[in-house]
């Protein structure tokens, strides 16, 4: 568990620091072209771990359903839209907006369970907590 945290704890600092390398960036050299350079250079950096460490099997693709492929393309939206919100609102206003609708969509999709996603029903303590993780963050924003 603690690995997930950490890993986690990892991922939210990349994506506040992407997000504002990618918006100065394009301020520079274009929004499409800072879109194609960051998924260029993951694909770099993914080919290149792929090689030294993966031990899994494209063969076994046949076996994943096709809307667990589009993460790419999904990739190529968030940029877009990262970018965009933080030129219009500022990287803190945008981020958070996008952090209160991650929580509002992934407890969507675990409560319905969709993409095979275990189902969690919600009880009064997770409303409550869900509720108090959108109204801190907008407190944040606030003060």
């Amino acid at each position: 568990m603690l690995q997930g945290v950490l890993f986690s704890i990892l991922a939210g600092i990349m994506v506040s620091l992407q997000g504002i390398f990618n918006t100065r960036a394009s301020e520079h050299i274009g929004l499409w072209q800072i879109n194609t350079l960051v998924h260029g250079s993951g694909l770099i950096l993914a080919a290149i771990i792929l090689v030294t460490f993966s031990k899994g099997n494209f063969a076994n693709i046949k076996n994943v359903n096709p809307y667990y492929l589009i993460g790419g393309l999904l990739g190529v939206i968030i940029v877009f839209s990262v970018i965009k919100g933080i030129s219009a609102l500022g990287a803190s206003y945008c981020i958070t907006i996008l952090i209160v609708t991650q929580i509002i969509a992934n407890a969507l999709i675990n409560y319905y369970g969709v993409f095979g996603e275990h189902i969690i029903y919600f009880s009064w303590t997770k409303i409550i907590g869900i509720l108090m993780m959108i109204v801190g963050v907008l407190l944040y924003q606030l003060t």
